[in-house]
């Protein structure tokens, strides 16, 4: 089969590459989906250079999200889910075979019926981006009636976040840093979307809930924006962090303690069991109904597998990176 694969960590062109590779087999209790569109996310880039933890392996091939079609099953598998359209999720994670590649061998529980109005490349946006956001959305239980801060509207999980949110019940407001960006957030639910490259944050803030704060910030990049929580939140309100560039960035711990500050992280990855099924059945209606919005920024075929890991890392793509698998 063709995959792209890395042998040792470093900068996407340098280290990934193209080239057939054995295809695998589904052990017991697993599946085995031919890929047709794979998701790349952060983590993905992180994990090939080095910096994110998901395990060491000889020979890695990237991606945990994706969806295709089960084309084998293993023993303990019934044969019924030959045929069967599917997104995945973890496919990757502490595992050396992910979703960049035409096949790939997973447990039959992390291939999730994709419903036949959904295409095969909304399924490689649910994984991480969706699962994040409705994580994040409803940590603390559905936030109806609360007024939610989502940075990074416009972005792979804040896009689906502000969705979520603004179905809930709460009232939401969104940080962008275009007008393009802007547009997609309000277009998703945001009530009101701050320009954080030219707003003062704070002030907006305090301008649109009459100095109040709000009762919770949805947070992709935490050492970036931690500075500014005291200002934002009510007290005691949340902040709710599923990311971050800096993984070693100083916390303002006094105006933290001052202001009764909660900080609450998670990883999509490891999501309870009760937590998941729950997530899985509410985006499977969601997408039966087609009522969720999907912001696909683009789509690279796998051969140009490095140039979708350099458009996240750069920012140059605002949305979902996907790409197409031969």
């Amino acid at each position: 089969m063709i995959a792209a694969f890395y042998e040792r960590f470093g900068e996407a062109r340098e280290v990934l590459r193209v080239e057939e590779v054995p295809a695998p087999l589904p052990g017991a209790g697993e599946v085995r989906v031919r890929v047709h569109v794979s998701g790349a996310n952060p983590t993905d880039f992180k994990m090939r250079r080095g910096v994110a933890r998901g395990g060491v392996f000889a020979r890695t091939i990237p991606h945990s999200d994706g969806a295709g079609i089960i084309d084998r099953v293993g023993a303990g598998v019934p044969e019924s889910r030959l045929g069967e359209r599917v997104w995945l999720w973890n496919a990757q994670w502490r595992r050396p075979f992910g979703t960049a590649a035409q096949y790939v061998a997973l447990p039959g529980a992390q291939a999730v019926p994709l419903p036949e109005n959904a295409g095969f490349e909304v399924g490689a946006c649910l994984g991480i981006p969706a699962l994040t956001a409705w994580r994040a959305a409803f940590f603390d239980g559905a936030p109806r009636g609360e007024t939610l801060l989502v940075h990074g509207g416009a972005g792979a999980v804040g896009h689906y976040a502000v969705q979520f949110a603004a179905r809930s019940g709460a009232r939401v407001i969104a940080t962008a840093g275009s007008p393009e960006k802007a547009e997609a957030a309000s277009a998703a639910g945001a009530e009101a979307v701050i320009d954080h490259r030219r707003e003062d944050l704070a002030a907006a803030i305090a301008a649109l809930t009459g100095g109040a704060g709000v009762d919770r910030i949805l947070e992709v990049n935490l050492g970036a924006n931690a500075a500014s929580y005291a200002a934002c939140l009510k007290p005691g309100g949340t902040a709710i962090v599923y990311g971050s560039d800096d993984w070693t960035a100083p916390l303002p711990m006094s105006a933290w303690l001052a202001h009764g500050i909660e900080l609450k992280l998670f990883i999509i990855y490891n999501l309870s069991e009760p937590l998941r099924r729950r997530a899985l059945a509410e985006l499977d209606d969601l997408l039966r109904r087609e009522a969720l919005q999907h912001r696909i920024g683009a789509r690279f075929p796998l051969a140009e597998i490095a140039l979708a890991h350099e458009a996240m890392e750069t920012r140059a793509v605002s949305g979902n990176v996907v790409v197409d698998i031969p």
